[in-house]
């Protein structure tokens, strides 16, 4: 990895070895997503996500002798795990993290790598779209309540030409925070909202599975001084 944002580039390869730090991550932190959802919801976002993630390597692992010949397409690759989602993670998770991914890959289609300043504009699409299939908005306790301050931090990283590590930390930081910004909100969107002030003070399960997400994105990807200070 190159020292600015522009010498970055990312591949299909990168994409398979998040999504495998992600589940061992989210399988981490099950319990934990359940026991939030349990206070707003169903109790079982972290039992879908890691049914989900676990699904989509599986996936990736079928398809890849076909796959060989070949570099991958990381828009594709993006796409089939969207779509993966959408079919394994139930409630409302599965469509949002599905459409992320699908959008993403779209922004990304017939690349074989990326750089840093092409992967916050693809994850911007991916907000937007997730945005418009959830019908959320910042501030309403859901998912985008991280990762909207997450890719925000990203594209600025990238505007700034500071060190793509230090981006990805910054990103995961916002995404930390977005989390924490989810407590005293009142749920405006999903199963929360049956709740109405109840909502009150409880963390958004879906807003902290996508810092976990994102902070999957660290590992692998930074070290030194970065990757300590977000332990």
């Amino acid at each position: 990895m190159g020292a600015g944002a522009s010498a970055v580039t990312i591949t299909a390869e990168d994409v398979v070895a998040f999504v495998g730090r992600a589940a061992v991550t989210i399988a981490r932190h099950e319990a934990l997503l359940d026991r939030l959802d349990a206070a707003l919801g169903d109790g079982d976002h972290g039992t879908n996500m890691s049914t989900g993630l676990q699904a989509v390597i599986r996936a990736l692992r079928d398809e890849a002798p076909a796959e060989a010949a070949g570099p991958l397409d990381v828009g594709a690759l993006l796409r089939r795990i969207g779509h993966t989602l959408v079919a394994s993670v139930g409630g409302a998770s599965g469509p949002l993290y599905g459409t992320l991914f699908i959008e993403t890959g779209f922004a990304l289609d017939g690349r074989h790598a990326v750089d840093l300043p092409t992967v916050a504009r693809a994850l911007d699409a991916g907000r937007a779209g997730l945005a418009r299939r959830g019908r959320c908005r910042l501030g309403d306790k859901t998912i985008l309540d991280a990762l909207e301050p997450a890719v925000r931090a990203l594209q600025a990283g990238a505007d700034a030409g500071i060190p793509p590590d230090e981006a990805f930390v910054r990103a995961a930081r916002a995404a930390r925070a977005g989390v924490r910004a989810t407590i005293p909100m009142v749920a405006r969107r999903g199963l929360a909202l049956r709740l109405g002030e109840r909502s009150r003070g409880h963390r958004d399960p879906g807003a902290t599975s996508c810092f976990l997400l994102f902070r999957s994105m660290l590992d692998g990807r930074t070290s030194g001084r970065p990757s300590r200070r977000r332990r």
